[in-house]
């Protein structure tokens, strides 16, 4: 089954059809320099290399997008068949001129990485953020001009308040997006990180993941040193308890407490003190 596109479609923008047409112009490829307005940081090796030899014994089938740029010719769509072209060694590639100005090529360009090359959340914020700084649009406006929805655009901006860390968790898939914009409800910075490794060290799944957010938030991590702990309202440990408490210590060289709260309820809670601390536990924890 065909993926469904989001949006307008790119077909819309250029006023038709993109594939390629009689009067496709052949040009060398040093005239083509690239977009601006690249939202894609990061290209699949795989990906490149296969598509690659496709280019070598099929050639271009379908033409880049470009626009006059002085005497040479601006990228507006098609920056992997132009890196594939390079990689296969072509020396000319075929084109298809449009008249777009700043604005409208830099939708072209948000428009085919978002609907045909899936860009990571993060990128897609950072492409959607930078086009709204750019032009002074709002986030209505913008939903509007690509054909998505508002809270599409405003979830994925948001993102970019996370910590950098989580972000970067994020680009490398070590969590979804849905993760993310639980971790974005807690406010400090630094406990998003320290639920973010946990998430990631445990496997925790979306649902799993709101129940530990909606804990952080129903009260205080640390208890001032001189009140007592909410512990006292968990279930006492048995002998049992506190001896596997005691097992796990040795095994993992760290602080583990087990925190009762029902009869067959609580939470095994490990402590590290580094980050290097922290992989040692996640390397043994995956075990």
């Amino acid at each position: 089954m065909e993926k469904k596109r989001l949006g307008r479609g790119l077909d819309a923008l250029l006023g038709g059809n993109t594939s390629l047409a009689d009067n496709a112009t052949q040009v060398p490829l040093d005239l083509i320099v690239p977009s601006p307005h690249q939202p894609r940081k990061t290209f699949d090796d795989e990906e490149l290399a296969s598509l690659c030899a496709s280019v070598k014994s099929h050639g271009i089938l379908q033409p880049i997008v470009v626009r006059h740029h002085g005497d040479k010719y601006q990228l507006v769509a098609g920056e992997r068949r132009l890196r594939a072209a390079h990689d296969a060694g072509l020396e000319t590639i075929p084109i298809r001129i449009v008249d777009l100005n700043d604005q409208e090529a830099y939708e072209a360009t948000l428009i085919e990485n978002i609907q045909r090359t899936d860009l990571n959340p993060i990128e897609k914020a950072l492409g959607f953020k930078d086009y709204l700084d750019r032009f002074k649009l709002n986030h209505d406006q913008l939903a509007q001009r690509l054909g998505l929805a508002r809270s599409t655009i405003t979830n994925l901006i948001n993102l970019l308040e996370l910590a950098p860390e989580v972000q970067d968790g994020i680009r490398l898939n070590q969590i979804s997006e849905a993760h993310a914009k639980l971790l974005k409800g807690v406010k400090s910075k630094d406990r998003q990180v320290a639920l973010f490794k946990q998430v990631v060290a445990m496997g925790l799944s979306v649902k799993a993941t709101e129940a530990l957010v909606r804990e952080e938030k129903d009260g205080p991590r640390d208890e001032p040193a001189h009140e007592e702990p909410a512990a006292e309202t968990q279930v006492e440990k048995t002998a049992h308890v506190l001896g596997i408490e005691s097992e796990l210590r040795q095994k993992l060289a760290t602080q583990v407490e087990i925190r009762l709260r029902a009869k067959d309820k609580g939470q095994f809670v490990l402590s590290f003190e580094s980050n290097d601390d922290f992989e040692r536990l996640l390397e043994v924890l995956r075990k």
